[in-house]
């Protein structure tokens, strides 16, 4: 490693990499929560992909381990979970270690709201939304409910009016209690359970205090830089959906504070936590870069790693967002940057990986896919066949 404040987009991405567990796999028998923990969070609504981005950077973790961090088994009394799936950063479902809800779940409702999505009549009142999300801690603490289940529980808890049809929602209409449901998991008050069937189930998380929010919030700033930084506030913003005035504060009182500093990054001042500026150089640099990576939907790597079009160059920024938005297509690295997208579609015991390559892959570069196809198949606990060819599925909503 060496210390410098001029950093370069290589060596920031070859640092990024090595933390995220994704230049060296963690070793074998790494709990998957360390390495949930290493990405901040794991984006999780598609579950099959939240395995994925754990399973590509833990030898030896498949599906399976995943599932049994999130819901333990035990004949008799199951022990508390490693992994919560709840909501998280942008309100998206994540997958969190449950060690880190008293972070989380003090400093995601410390974030100032953007404009009201619902009109006067429709809202809940600060006392009403305050106590929905109460309602929801005491009738899931214990159980595994439905969304309908959950609903009936809440009404009888609160009062008729939450159960006002007032919501549209894919054609229908929800009942009013639901526009808080993801403020109910930011506020530890929720978390999913396994499905029943077709129809998800809610629980409630393991009990914990949470944080002081200005101090899970200055946390928050560290563990982001160290995970994705150099990085500025409207970076740290864009990854939150906070907005970027707050960032910009936050930034501020830890800079005062001497708890991040500033560096130039490609040339622009960006930010680093203190003493935390060593990154590597050649050829250290060139070997965490180089190789072939697969991640799939929505992994934390494409979507926080900053700037993206450096992480997209040239023809990826086109093909491999949407619209300029990152995680909606599952994504080809090759030697730390974009170069093509992927999906992979399961029948059975089987699945097939078709890649998409914007650039002619070498012998090697080929072997090193063909390897991480199989371990796509090895985590998802199925045969992988590579197909090389063009990648006809649209991006995910």
């Amino acid at each position: 490693m060496t210390k410098s404040t001029g950093i370069t987009w290589a060596a920031a991405s070859a640092r990024r990499l090595e933390r995220q567990f994704l230049a060296r796999r963690a070793r074998t028998g790494t709990p998957v929560a360390d390495v949930a923990a290493a990405m901040l969070g794991v984006h999780a609504q598609v579950l099959s992909a939240a395995e994925l981005s754990v399973g590509l950077r833990a030898d030896g973790v498949t599906r399976t381990d995943v599932r049994d961090a999130l819901w333990p088994t035990a004949p008799l009394a199951p022990p508390a979970p490693a992994l919560v799936k709840t909501h998280g950063p942008r309100g998206t479902v994540h997958l969190l270690p449950a060690r880190d809800l008293p972070m989380w779940c003090a400093a995601l409702p410390a974030i100032p709201a953007g404009s009201a999505a619902f009109p006067t009549d429709v809202r809940l009142t600060g006392e009403q939304a305050g106590q929905v999300v109460d309602a929801i801690a005491d009738a899931l603490d214990g159980t595994f409910l439905t969304v309908d289940e959950l609903g009936e529980e809440v009404v009888a808890r609160t009062g008729p009016w939450a159960g006002d049809l007032v919501m549209p929602a894919f054609q229908t209409m929800w009942p009013r209690w639901r526009q808080v449901l993801h403020r109910a998991g930011q506020c530890g008050a929720l978390s999913f359970g396994p499905n029943r069937g077709r129809r998800v189930t809610y629980t409630r998380p393991p009990r914990f205090t949470p944080l002081p929010p200005e101090e899970a919030s200055r946390l928050l700033v560290r563990r982001y830089l160290y995970a994705y930084g150099p990085a500025t506030p409207q970076h740290f913003a864009r990854w939150l959906a906070a907005p970027p005035g707050w960032a910009k504060a936050r930034y501020a009182e830890l800079a005062a504070a001497g708890e991040i500093e500033e560096v130039r990054f490609e040339g622009a001042p960006a930010w680093v936590a203190a003493g935390d500026t060593a990154f590597p150089d050649a050829p250290e640099r060139d070997e965490l870069l180089r190789g072939v990576r697969l991640l799939p939907y929505f992994d934390a790597y494409v979507v926080a790693a900053q700037p993206r079009e450096l992480l997209f160059p040239g023809a990826a920024y086109r093909r491999a967002l949407a619209g300029g938005q990152a995680g909606n297509f599952p994504v080809l690295l090759v030697d730390g940057v974009a170069a093509g997208v992927w999906h992979q579609r399961r029948r059975g015991r089987r699945t097939t990986v078709t890649v998409e390559p914007l650039a002619r892959l070498t012998a090697r570069q080929e072997r090193e896919l063909a390897d991480c196809v199989e371990r796509v198949g090895a985590v998802l606990e199925a045969a992988a066949e590579l197909v090389i060819g063009e990648v006809t599925v649209g991006a995910h909503a």
